[in-house]
Parts: C-alpha cells; structure tokens; sequence
C-alpha cells in the first residue's frame, strides 16, 4: 500500500511560505541581505524591482538545484550553485534592460551582485539541497518574499521622508510644506537604511517575544 502524498500546500508546506515573513526573514532574524537594503532603498520602484527579481532568481534557482541534487558532487556544489544562480541573473538582467531600462541603470551593478546574495547561496545549501523541488519552490518564494518586503518597506519610508513621494509621486501636499515642513535630507543617505531596518527589528521583536527568547 503506498504512502499518502502531502498536500501541496499542507500546514507543513504554508510555513515555508509565511516563516520568512516573519520568525525566520532573512533581514531581521537571520540579517542576511543587508548590503541591498542599504543601496536601492532610497526610492520605492527600484527596491520592488529588485525584489521581484530576487523572487524569480530565488525560486528557480531552488527547483533547479533541488532537480540536481543527487546528481551534484558534494564537491563542485558551490560551482554549480553559482552557475544556476549567475544564468538566472543574467536572464533577469537582460529582460530588465528590455523593458525597464530606467530602473535598470538605477539598479546598475546590485542586480548582478544578486549572484552572491548570501540568502540565495544559504537557501540552496541549506535547503535545495536537501528537499523536493515543490518544497524547494516554496521556500524560494517565502524567503525572497520576506526580504523584498523588507526592501519595500525600508524603500517606503526613505522615499516618503527624504522626498516627499512614493513611487516618483509627490505625495505630501503642497500646504505642507507652505507650512514650514521640508523633507528630511538624511533619510536618503545609506546610514538612514541601517536605522529603519533596526526600528523593524525593534518593533518586530517587541511584538513576538519568542524572537528575543531565541537569541
């Protein structure tokens, strides 16, 4: 009699969707990725940008190395690893410069540094490695989708603060400023990123106290 197969999205499987977005995310728990916060969170769109294509990158990247994992040498996995994760990017990269040329020179070199993005590189070692392509798939998904919405995040206040806008639209009416308000010209300097990223972690760990425990 054969086994009862899981469900595709049993609790199990949902986990691995909704933990990075909170116990495990790879920004405020695990603080990996924080290079990126720190350079395309001045402005909403390129962070979002950069977020779909770590999603894209990540999650292909986990099925392919989840195919190929009884049948990488333990010894040339990191090779292999890097060469799925760097086709990918550039497959990405060539699709951005086709249809968001803008956002793709405001990304410049970060979209290419996806490939040594240390999330993607731990994700498929630590997980990809070890379990099935459709579980692999989802914990791509989770993880990037919990460090991009982190990105977004970040991006949000920066660009609200420092600019006035969200988006690239001015947002904070005009009788504001005629009241005297002007916008706060450290939010867009790198440090700015560190601060909002620790107020997430802060307000984070203040709500779920089993992150505090665990440390």
């Amino acid at each position: 009699m054969s086994a009862e197969k899981e469900p595709l999205f049993s609790s199990k499987n949902i986990k691995l969707l909704t933990d990075p977005m909170n116990d495990s995310n790879p920004i405020t728990v695990q603080v990996l990725g924080i290079c990126s916060a720190l350079a395309v969170t001045v402005k909403v769109k390129p962070a979002f940008v950069l977020a779909i294509a770590v999603v894209v990158v990540m999650a292909v990247s986990n099925v392919v190395v989840s195919l190929l994992r009884k049948t990488i040498p333990p010894r040339i996995r990191i090779i292999v690893q890097l060469v799925v994760i760097a086709s990918m990017v550039i497959l990405v990269d060539q699709v951005l410069k086709a249809f968001l040329f803008d956002v793709s020179k405001q990304l410049s070199v970060f979209v290419g540094l996806i490939i040594t993005n240390c999330i993607i590189m731990g994700r498929l070692e630590a997980f990809a490695l070890n379990n099935k392509p459709w579980q692999s798939f989802l914990d791509g998904i989770g993880n990037a989708a919990g460090y991009g919405a982190i990105l977004i995040i970040v991006a949000f206040f920066r660009e609200l603060l420092g600019s006035g806008t969200v988006w690239g639209y001015k947002v904070i009416p005009e009788s504001v400023y005629d009241f005297g308000y002007e916008n706060n010209g450290l939010m867009i300097l790198p440090p700015m990123a560190l601060i909002v990223v620790g107020a997430i972690i802060w307000v984070q760990r203040a709500k779920n106290k089993k992150l505090v425990e665990s440390n």
